[in-house]
């Protein structure tokens, strides 16, 4: 192994060294800890460290990077307090994340360091929207991500770069290439000679770094970093290098051959940059003894500190607690306010814009909505005012553009990202629910994330193009879910939605858009969250619904004016406004729960078992759900007229109230 060290001074040197040796020497304490039972999972990085050392020495403090559960060497050069990291690992309080997840899973905005999901893609688009934020403000400032040769083969890594691409944001793409994805070789992972060579299909420049080589990477990175603060674009860049243990401790390496095993052993990026130190003078053997003892001394003094920290007794108080950003609701009331008869589609173009104005840090994203102005022609404008900055058209790539929103509120913006329809989200479902829902509760990080999502049947727009899907998401924990039925509540709700810096769903009805009209303040206002509108009263029967069912409910009832009715439009579904339905169930016996999607494990079905729980002994009958068949929509007109509930809602009613 060759070392160039270039104008590096003798202390820049040994500074690398020690920062080289204090992953090492901590690594081969916790392997120690594991045979002892002391620490329950090791995701060892013994081989790996000059990459994590090299690229967090060649970065800002100020600059993010975004590691994987392998990259040690990360954490220590950043100078988090060892104490801290080791109670990470033990599962106590004052680690990052509260004992609720393990390892690396945890970032922290004190140190600029964003964890990983285990699902490994998504941080990949994190890191595009971290750095479309630092090329937003013109800071000059670098991301880094890192991800394995496995990670390369996932739907986000190609997503990620094909956007870093075409918005030439300033992110290096580290793909630590250590041989194996948990057992499987590379040679059975891709068919490329080098991973390098997939950022020439993004017209992007790559790179191949000998990844135990610390001068090498120090050097080259020092070398692209300034010319990607002058000239911002992502550089893919591909170490080579090993993982000298198993995938983890507990998967062991005999899938690894010897003489592969004995070949990268001779590499070892500690032991042979210390030779190279030595032999040039730079170290003596009484230097590198002194930095061996202290920093197992630092490694024993903290230890000492985490393991005297008391184990976590859990309360449901605190874990419910910290599921979303404490957020107080902002109430903007346009009492005063002239009001224009609109749509409710222009409802939400009024709330979009007026809060671009207000929040100058508010960036849209979606497919085809700047000039052309969207699936729908909400944003139809907004690109001239607001400029392709802050009104962004997207590839088709909603699993990224998902990430990016998380990067962007990581970085200080607050996003929005338009599902042309919601039945695209399935492309980004895993950035949503296992991303935005969960980062709060793992580590207290908001995800100031809007997702719009045009939805909804009785368009004739077939299965792909009409689903209502607020389900997948109300069982989310950490996911709020709002679905408004008339032009008022949608401007306030949105409005709302954008100010609350937890991730929201936000469901826009199709069929509503150009159909409903009503008079809405032509000035900024709020709606909270969580509070039902009583639409109608009555004293004989509860209907519950939301989206366009409030409206079929309505149709019913004007048509049978002698049923006392109490209509009870959600407005949110998560969260959802028990009080309001209780009250009303309590005072009528009877409940009717009306909902569009698919009858089986919708949003009525918990409703329902709500009431059962909580208002059994007022029930005069059973509990009613109506909601569409358990098939996909169809297209044809006949037969999603058969498919939605609106023509059997009314029999339904009927045969409640004379039970």
């Amino acid at each position: 192994m060759i070392f160039y060290r270039q104008d590096l001074t003798d202390n820049q040197l040994l500074d690398l060294y020690k920062k080289l040796l204090k992953p090492r020497l901590i690594e081969e304490k916790m392997l120690i800890l594991i045979r002892q039972g002391k620490v329950s999972k090791w995701f060892s990085g013994i081989g790996q460290e000059a990459i994590a050392v090299g690229v967090t020495a060649v970065l800002d403090e100020s600059e993010y990077v975004l590691p994987m559960h392998r990259n040690l060497g990360v954490f220590t050069s950043r100078d988090i307090p060892l104490h801290r990291l080791f109670s990470q690992w033990q599962g106590k309080a004052n680690g990052f994340t509260k004992g609720r997840d393990r390892s690396f899973h945890f970032g922290t905005q004190e140190y600029k360091i964003i964890g990983m999901i285990s699902h490994l893609g998504p941080q990949l688009g994190i890191a595009d929207g971290i750095a479309l934020a630092n090329k937003l403000q013109n800071n000059k400032k670098i991301t880094a991500v890192f991800t394995g040769e496995g990670a390369t083969s996932e739907g986000d890594f190609h997503e990620a770069l094909n956007i870093a691409a075409v918005w030439k944001l300033p992110v290096m793409f580290i793909i630590e290439n250590n041989g194996y994805g948990l057992s499987t070789p590379t040679k059975e992972q891709y068919l490329c000679e080098n991973l390098a060579d997939k950022g020439i299909g993004y017209g992007m420049e790559s790179h191949i770094i000998d990844g135990n080589n610390i001068l090498e990477v120090y050097n080259k990175l020092s070398e692209l970093k300034e010319e990607m603060q002058e000239n911002p674009r992502p550089v893919l860049l591909e170490f080579k290098t090993f993982r000298m243990r198993g995938h983890e401790e507990a998967s062991g390496i005999k899938y690894v051959p010897q003489e592969l095993r004995d070949e990268w052993s001779a590499k070892d990026p500690v032991a042979n940059y210390q030779k190279f130190l030595t032999e040039t003078g730079v170290l003596t053997a009484e230097l590198d003894e002194q930095f061996h003892n202290e920093i197992k001394q630092e490694i024993e003094d903290n230890l000492n500190v985490a393991n005297a920290e008391p184990e976590i007794i859990p309360t449901y108080q605190g874990e419910l607690a910290d599921v979303y950003k404490p957020y107080e609701f902002e109430e903007f009331i346009a009492a005063d306010s002239p009001s224009e008869n609109i749509r409710f589609i222009d409802a939400i173009r009024n709330g979009l814009n007026e809060s671009m104005q207000r929040h100058r840090n508010l960036v849209i994203m979606g497919q085809d909505i700047a000039e052309y102005g969207g699936a729908f022609k909400i944003t139809d404008g907004f690109v001239e005012f607001y400029g392709k900055d802050r009104v962004r058209n997207t590839p088709i790539c909603e699993s990224a553009v998902v990430s990016a929103a998380m990067g962007l509120s990581i970085n200080g913006y607050k996003a929005i990202v338009e599902m042309q329809f919601a039945d695209f989200v399935s492309t980004g479902f895993n950035p949503v629910v296992n991303l935005l829902a969960k980062t709060h509760y793992r580590w207290g990080e908001k995800a100031d994330v809007v997702v719009r999502m045009p939805c909804g049947g009785g368009t004739q727009a077939g299965p792909f193009h009409s689903q209502t899907n607020e389900a997948w998401f109300t069982k989310t924990p950490g996911l709020k879910v709002v679905y408004p039925a008339f032009p008022y509540d949608a401007k306030g709700l949105l409005n709302t939605a954008i100010n609350d810096p937890n991730p929201v769903l936000f469901f826009e009805h199709k069929l509503l858009y150009r159909n409903i009209y009503q008079d809405v303040p032509k000035d900024y206002y709020t709606i909270p969250f969580g509070k039902a509108a009583l639409i109608k009263e009555g004293k004989k029967i509860t209907i519950i619904a939301f989206g366009a069912t409030v409206h079929w409910a309505l149709e019913t009832l004007e048509k049978n004016p002698d049923i006392e009715a109490d209509l009870i439009d959600l407005r949110t579904l998560q969260p959802l406004d028990t009080e309001t339905i209780f009250a009303s169930v309590k005072k009528t016996g009877k409940v009717i729960i009306y909902q569009e999607d698919t009858l089986f494990g919708g949003v009525a079905s918990d409703i329902s078992a709500l009431i059962m729980e909580q208002c059994f002994e007022f029930l005069d009958g059973p509990v009613k759900r109506v909601a569409s068949l358990d098939s996909p929509i169809p297209f044809n007109k006949a037969l999603e007229d058969q498919f939605l509930p609106k023509n059997r809602f009314e029999e339904a009613l009927f045969e409640l109230l004379k039970y």
